[in-house]
C-alpha cells in the first residue's frame, strides 16, 4: 500500500483522536447500549437503535484512523528547504485583490482550510509545488482562475 505523508502535528492529532475514541467514546457507547437494553423490547427501542448506530460509526472511525496511522509517513518540514514542497508554509499575495494568504501544504487527512492547512492534492497546492519565492502562479479553482505571487516560503 502507498504511504500517507503527514506532518508530525497531523500524526499526533490522529493519535489523540484514536485514544479519545477508544478510552472515552467506546466505553460511553457501551454503557448507553446496556442502559437501552434495560428498557425492554429492543425492536421498538429508539435509544438502543441510536446507540448501536453511533457504536457502528465509532468503530468505523477507529478502524479508519488505525489504517491511516499504519500507513503514515511522518515528514518533518524543518529538515526541508528550497522550492515549495510538502510541509512548506507559503505566503501568497492574490494578484487581483492584493489579499495575503498563508497556508501550509499538508496531507489530506490533516487538511483544514480554516486552520491554514492546505491539502497537498488541492488545485492551489498542486500549482504551488516546485515554485520559488517571487514566482507568479496561475491556479484554476472551482471558483475561477486565480493568480498569486509567492512572497515567502518557510519550513517550520
Amino acid at each position: 500500500m502507498e504511504k500517507i505523508p503527514m506532518t508530525a502535528a497531523g500524526h499526533e492529532a490522529l493519535e489523540k483522536e484514536l485514544k479519545h475514541l477508544k478510552s472515552v467514546e467506546r466505553p460511553a457507547i457501551i454503557r448507553a447500549i446496556a442502559e437501552a437494553r434495560e428498557h425492554g423490547d429492543l425492536s421498538e427501542n429508539a435509544e438502543y437503535h441510536s446507540a448501536k448506530e453511533k457504536q457502528s460509526f465509532i468503530e468505523g472511525r477507529i478502524k479508519e484512523v488505525e489504517g491511516i496511522l499504519s500507513l503514515a509517513e511522518v515528514i518533518d518540514p524543518k529538515r526541508l528547504s528550497g522550492a515549495i514542497k510538502f510541509g512548506a508554509t507559503v505566503t501568497l499575495i492574490d494578484e487581483d485583490t492584493e489579499a495575503e494568504h498563508t497556508w501550509q501544504i499538508v496531507g489530506e487527512h490533516e487538511a483544514s482550510i480554516e486552520k491554514g492547512l492546505l491539502n497537498m492534492k488541492s488545485p492551489i497546492a498542486r500549482a504551488l509545488i516546485g515554485k520559488e519565492e517571487g514566482d507568479s502562479v496561475e491556479v484554476r479553482t472551482p471558483g475561477g482562475d486565480r493568480s498569486y505571487e509567492v512572497v515567502k516560503i518557510a519550513y517550520i
